[in-house]
């Protein structure tokens, strides 16, 4: 076995050390398999170490799993002949339980609010002719709502009579209204707007950025005839989310969205520029799919740090300054670089949140409106994140005061009231 073989295995075993909870048992060291599914027994007679994994039965190397206990375990020989482990304990955070449940107690009431202070300041289209619409501050509304619900249109209606009740919209959206205003195109950029503006109140509490994509799927099928398999193939229809999230809150600072036949690395430069306009920006780390020598130079453009790992077949050369030297950092200190790069493991817990909150798959069966239904779901994570940020960081959001009056061809201004997190809660 050759070193670049050990070192793949020694790199993955690092992975695994950072990243999963390995046990001390009577029988040896409990390790987590990587592919999600049972562990394997890692034991040391204190000369030589083996794993029940099949790569160390068949090849008998030292897997990535031996590497992984190594890690965590050191062992050390005095002059006397005495043996002292020790052993590294994975940092944990306490959660804030208290704050954590008030946050979720009176979510959705806060969000019924603050949807409603965004949607008030939609400025309503000049009247043409033809009967009169609802306003578009309750479309908006009854949109973000109907997805935050989970609900279908008729079962939510209840929901929007409550909202109707409590003041926050002047009329009930009848159902009809309210699907057909999804369908609408003019409405996408205004929900893309809405996206950036309820990200603001954490803009003093984000600097570092990961960058990820995420698909959401549809019910509508599309059929082609293969010749290879000399058979018609049918495959549901599915609609790719770029964005781009903040690694301590996992607000979503900027969005695009896409067929699935687009590419992931075009859409980088789109969201660094959106969250340029309203964040600072000290890192942002993305997966292999962003890497390019345009990438990373427009990153470093916009005063940040890119993160991005490299390929096995790329070099230093002819790629630029940036490319250089991210390249021989990526190459020379591997796990310093690893560690900023990992911050893009909470892109995954953001779409967890999304998906396991408001579902991973929309309604609606025309293009236009699964863009909206997604951008609306988008909001609803929002609003969340800044209403638990509410309780946690101690963060006023207030959408209301000094907010320009939003149209789909304005930009979002406005004075957020933020207080900076306090020093014990900084390292959250």
């Amino acid at each position: 076995m050759n070193e670049q073989q050990l070192e793949v295995r020694k790199q993955r075993g690092y992975n695994i050390a950072k990243t999963s909870r390995i046990v001390k048992t009577e029988k040896g060291w409990k390790v987590p398999s990587q592919s999600g599914e049972g562990f394997y027994m890692v034991v040391s007679n204190g000369i030589e170490a083996k794993c029940s994994c099949p790569d160390c039965e068949l090849r008998k190397c030292k897997c990535k799993h031996i590497w992984a206990v190594e890690l965590i375990v050191t062992k050390q020989v005095d002059d006397l002949g005495n043996v002292t482990i020790t052993q590294t304990v994975r940092k944990t955070y306490k959660q804030d339980w208290h704050n954590y449940n008030l946050a979720q107690q009176k979510e959705k009431q806060l969000f019924m609010k603050l949807l409603a202070d965004i949607t008030s300041n939609v400025k309503q289209p000049a009247y043409a002719f033809g009967r009169p619409e609802n306003t578009l501050s309750d479309s908006i509304y009854s949109m973000v709502f109907k997805v935050y619900s989970t609900f279908s249109s008729r079962r939510f209606t209840t929901d929007m009579e409550m909202a109707k009740e409590q003041g926050f919209i002047e009329k009930i959206t009848p159902r009809s209204s309210m699907s057909d205003c999804f369908k609408k195109k003019e409405i996408t950029p205004l929900l893309a707007q809405i996206v950036q503006l309820t990200s603001l109140p954490l803009r003093t509490v984000e600097k570092d950025y990961a960058i990820d994509s995420t698909g959401f799927g549809t019910t509508v099928f599309q059929r082609w005839f293969s010749f290879k398999h000399g058979k018609e193939i049918s495959s549901k229809r599915w609609v790719k989310c770029h964005f781009m999230t903040g690694v301590k809150s996992n607000i979503i600072t900027s969005v695009s969205i896409t067929s699935e036949f687009d590419n992931d690395s075009p859409e980088l430069k789109k969201l660094v520029n959106a969250t340029a306009q309203n964040f600072n920006m000290e890192e942002i780390s993305a997966d292999k799919a962003y890497l390019s020598k345009d990438n990373l130079e427009h990153i470093e453009e916009k005063g940040a740090m890119p993160f991005i790992p490299f390929k096995k077949n790329n070099n230093a050369t002819g790629k630029g300054a940036i490319w250089k030297k991210m390249y021989y950092y990526f190459q020379l200190n591997n796990e310093d670089f690893l560690e900023h790069y990992h911050k893009r493991s909470n892109a995954e817990t953001t779409v967890h949140m999304i998906k396991s909150k408001f579902g991973d798959f929309v309604r609606s069966k025309e293009w236009t409106a699964q863009i909206n239904e997604v951008l609306c779901k988008i909001i609803c994570h929002n609003i969340y994140c800044v209403i638990q940020e509410m309780f946690t960081l101690g963060i006023e959001a207030n959408f209301v005061r000094e907010v320009s009056h939003v149209s789909e061809n304005s930009t979002f201004k406005g004075t957020y009231r933020t207080k900076l997190p306090s020093s014990s809660q900084e390292g959250r």
